[in-house]
């Protein structure tokens, strides 16, 4: 035993997460997590420096890259949904709780498990006309770039699968299932 209390008598890590398809499913959203924080970097490393290259040629040179307002807007939007499943993981995001903290633990985990499940109903819902729109969108390209302005969209649908990946972990596991770490 190492402390842990679900529903108020003590469990051992073990039984809590003892099934090998929980222990592949995490290292699956572990791995995701990873690959998404690699790109966040990446992303914000590419904007930062486009930003900082146009600024610098505009004001000293009298110059400015064509498409560096395209493809630093391009970056901030992909680091900004490849984020949002991270948030989801941590459960730090906007939320109301003032009446669902009068409940029980109980209630309040049903509760809680409830709103995943609608959430990660949603999160598929997105995916989905996410994909129709830059379905219909593939044909259009960015005005500098030879890139389809459906690369905006694919960020989307990348995000929502990743949110729903870690939505149904919480649903499954309960909201304290990254309490470990």
């Amino acid at each position: 035993m190492n402390g842990r209390v679900l529903d108020g008598a003590p469990v051992a890590d073990e039984a809590v997460s003892a099934s090998p398809l929980v222990r592949r499913y995490r290292q699956f959203l572990n791995a995701a997590d990873q690959l998404s924080y690699w790109g966040i970097a990446v992303l914000m490393t590419l904007m930062t420096g486009l930003v900082t290259a146009q600024v610098v040629l505009r004001y000293f040179f009298g110059d400015s890259i064509d498409w560096a307002d395209e493809m630093s807007r391009l970056a901030f939007v992909w680091s900004i949904f490849l984020a949002l499943p991270h948030g989801i993981k941590r459960g730090i995001h906007v939320g109301i709780d003032i009446l669902i903290n009068r409940f029980g633990s109980r209630v309040r985990e049903g509760l809680m498990r409830l709103m995943l499940a609608l959430s990660a109903a949603l999160m598929l819902i997105v995916m989905w006309q996410a994909t129709l729109v830059a379905r219909d969108a593939w044909s259009e390209m960015m005005p500098t770039v030879e890139l389809s302005v459906s690369a905006f969209y694919i960020a989307v649908i990348l995000s929502m699968a990743h949110a729903f990946a870690h939505l149904l972990f919480l649903v499954w596991q309960g909201t304290d299932a990254w309490g470990d770490e």
